[in-house]
């Protein structure tokens, strides 16, 4: 395959690495001192099960423009923050919908919003939606990424597969992911998977934020694993706004999942130890928004993203 990998962080890197190792052709996308590193050094991805320290092609958005078009690729990854997403698909709506271009996107990111502003631009039937799955992900230095854990995807056309059914490439795709040393499950309701990452995700991310403590750390503790629970209830309710139906047993599991792991640091307060942007929008935002809809309320949700807010 043909592969465009849209952010070259650590979740970007690592898969696009497995992908180029696996024999496919990966143009990544980057800039500042990352894209300088890594066009001087290469690219350095250390994980488990994979030693990586190739020249790869890679370059900034300015020059993807000049140099490609949309239809070059057999698929696009976006991996960019998701408060990005937005911004993106709206600069890049006329390279994306160029004529006789058909080429799908994938978005691994967070969040639950990501394959709506991507369709709106592409149509349902270019929109993939996906997670990754047990893995972390970190630009150590410029040009070296570690990852750890599974680094599972998951993976289903938007919104699901009775509405937008796959095309017959979808399997392939599935496969190669696999050969590539990419465990993929296919799913006919990513949208209720999605929203099941994000009882994780809001749960754990913006706590361990603000208390600057790893997930065990936060779930084996009497007074924040309840409050994770809590906040994992809140997002549950919330999904209800987007005609998705999440049981107490979705959130017991979810929580008996993040409780089971190893400590693991999230990506929110990595980005918190890095004074970068923090992802709140994409999601406790996500939960606030859809309670507002609902004419409901989810308070802890709210206290945290407001305590964070102010820099606390």
């Amino acid at each position: 395959m043909h592969i465009l990998m849209v952010g070259t962080g650590g979740i970007g890197a690592y898969y696009g690495a497995r992908l180029q190792h696996a024999g496919h052709k990966v143009v990544f996308v980057a800039r500042g001192v990352h894209l300088t590193a890594i066009q001087d050094q290469g690219l350095k991805v250390t994980h488990a099960t994979l030693q990586f320290h190739q020249q790869v092609t890679i370059c900034d958005e300015t020059t993807l423009h000049e140099q490609y078009q949309a239809r070059d690729f057999d698929l696009i990854i976006l991996t960019i923050k998701a408060g990005a997403t937005a911004q993106w698909r709206n600069t890049w709506k006329s390279w994306l919908t160029a004529p006789d271009t058909k080429t799908p996107i994938l978005s691994l990111q967070n969040g639950v919003d990501n394959e709506r502003l991507v369709s709106e631009v592409v149509g349902r039937e270019r929109t993939i939606g996906g997670l990754a799955v047990r893995i972390g992900g970190h630009i150590v230095s410029p040009a070296v990424i570690e990852a750890t854990g599974m680094a599972q995807i998951v993976m289903g056309y938007w919104p699901n597969h009775s509405q937008n059914p796959p095309p017959p490439q979808f399997n392939q795709w599935q496969n190669d992911f696999q050969t590539a040393g990419i465990p993929t499950f296919a799913t006919a309701d990513i949208q209720y998977e999605l929203w099941r990452k994000l009882l994780i995700n809001n749960g754990v991310n913006p706590l361990s934020a603000l208390t600057r403590l790893d997930t065990q750390a936060l779930t084996s503790h009497p007074t924040y694993g309840s409050t994770v629970y809590q906040i994992m209830l809140e997002t549950a309710q919330a999904a209800r706004a987007d005609g998705v139906a999440m049981s107490q047993g979705d959130v017991d599991e979810m929580f008996n999942l993040i409780k089971s792991f190893d400590a693991i640091k999230t990506s929110m307060l990595i980005d918190r130890e890095r004074n970068r942007p923090l992802e709140l929008l994409s999601m406790s935002g996500a939960v606030l928004e859809r309670h507002q809809r609902l004419g409901t309320q989810a308070p802890v949700t709210a206290l945290i993203m407001a305590l964070l807010e102010q820099g606390l």
